[in-house]
């Protein structure tokens, strides 16, 4: 009875092995998606899946997950480090309810997005992409995002640690809930003692309730975000802006045109600071504006043609230098 017994035991561990490498096995570290594929085939070039969600079961920790054509493939949850690439073949996630992307990977996780277009559908989506895992590194390249009820991107790590987020390549965020001006194209607010550390370069954010906006009221640990080499134009509240009275909250912004917002910059609270060089605002209704924050110039700024532009910006302290 008792050799029966072990026999069994032994028998069961194999199964049980066997299914473990089976799985291990089943996951390549290149995975693909078709507008004809379908979930139930291996993910491969000439059996492609149907979703992301489908796929990204399928692909390794680290690995590509690759467009065949442009579809919609549905959104989807990433919980681990990988790129989803479509550059050849636009990936299409039309987002009826809650947000298209959502990253809750682990610590430390690398998550890249390329070639995507994400569309809310009117309002119906929530968030183009929300980042609310512990920190990790998430890059958003080519990325068109469009038509949420919130926010382009909702960027809100949650726990201490850094968390990095990179958003470039002419990256569109349009018409993302104009009318509730706690949402924003880019929203970056830490959450659970989390430091976000953000570069925006080569982006246009247009026509959404903020462009970009930083916001110090989520617990978050210090932000530092650079705007470089983008277009902030007709947003319904603040093209860039920053609000802290807790956790400092800082920012530069250079070489980019801020226009047709209400406020074109913005600073709000003791804590808030940011610097300007090189920028075109105009034709805002108020150019510059702070409300008890820190608000700098390189003096290299053109403020004008605003309706208001502003009190006059102090020029940055740079070791004790004053720059001009």
């Amino acid at each position: 009875m008792n050799k029966f017994r072990f026999t069994i035991k032994i028998f069961a561990i194999a199964i049980f092995m066997f299914a473990f490498v089976s799985i291990a096995q089943a996951q390549a570290t290149r995975t693909w998606v078709s507008g004809v594929g379908d979930d139930a085939n291996p993910c491969s070039r000439t059996a492609p899946c149907k979703t992301f969600a489908g796929s990204i079961s399928k692909t390794a920790t680290g690995g590509y997950i690759d467009c065949l054509d442009p579809g919609g493939f549905g959104a989807v949850t990433i919980t681990k480090s990988i790129t989803i690439q479509c550059e050849e073949e636009t990936g299409h996630i039309l987002a009826s309810g809650g947000s298209a992307i959502i990253v809750n990977a682990p610590a430390g996780a690398r998550v890249t997005l390329r070639g995507l277009s994400l569309e809310g559908i009117g309002g119906l989506g929530t968030n183009g992409i929300s980042y609310i895992g512990p920190p990790g590194v998430l890059n958003v390249q080519e990325v068109v995002i469009h038509d949420f009820a919130q926010n382009g991107i909702n960027f809100a790590p949650n726990g201490a640690g850094n968390a990095q987020l990179n958003v470039s390549d002419q990256t569109l965020i349009h018409d993302n809930n104009g009318g509730n001006i706690n949402f924003s194209g880019i929203l970056i607010k830490p959450t659970g003692g989390a430091t976000a550390n953000v570069s925006i370069d080569g982006v246009k954010c247009s026509n959404n309730a903020n462009g970009v906006f930083a916001d110090g009221t989520g617990g978050g640990g210090v932000t530092n975000f650079s705007v470089t080499n983008s277009v902030l134009v007709s947003n319904s509240n603040v093209g860039v802006g920053v609000s802290s009275s807790g956790a400092n909250f800082g920012g530069m912004v250079a070489s980019t045109t801020i226009n047709f917002n209400v406020f074109g910059v913005a600073v709000a609270g003791s804590a808030a600071a940011l610097r300007l060089g090189g920028n075109t605002i105009t034709h805002n209704v108020t150019g510059v504006f702070n409300s008890g924050g820190t608000l700098e110039s390189f003096k290299n700024n053109q403020v004008v043609a605003n309706l208001t532009d502003g009190t006059p910006i102090p020029a940055v302290s740079v070791s004790g230098n004053i720059v001009n």
